[in-house]
């Protein structure tokens, strides 16, 4: 699946923050954390909607999780498949700035298990 350009339900207020926040990185600063938690949680979103399911969990923490892609569902104890990252590399990879197989090669993203390979859902948010 190609990266879409505006999925559904992504405002241009969502890819804006990320903006501002790839900005403030860019140039040594942090940007506030309920901003970069929020954006989390609405990339996330973006996701769980262009990927819907629930046999992979995504989690970003301390900001937010979700389950996505098609496949079995999880219901109890630990999912088959998790893919976790903080929040820097997420809004990167959600943003197009960074790829999925270098941030896993990197040890900044970790994916165990069957489906947990997002990079077809990524990325989120393009110019």
């Amino acid at each position: 699946m190609p990266p879409a350009t505006d999925p559904a339900g992504a405002g241009e207020d969502v890819r804006e923050a990320v903006r501002a926040i790839l900005a403030t990185w860019d140039a040594g600063q942090e940007p506030p954390d309920a901003v970069v938690g929020t954006a989390v949680r609405q990339t996330l979103g973006l996701l769980a909607r262009r990927a819907p399911g629930r046999s992979v969990e995504v989690r970003v923490p301390p900001w937010g999780a979700v389950q996505c892609v098609a496949g079995p569902r999880h219901t109890r104890g630990t999912p088959r498949a998790v893919v976790e990252t903080d929040p820097r590399t997420w809004l990167l990879i959600a943003a197009g700035r960074a790829d999925v197989a270098q941030a896993l090669e990197a040890g900044q993203l970790r994916a165990s298990g069957e489906r947990s390979d997002l990079a077809p859902y990524l990325p989120l948010l393009t110019a």
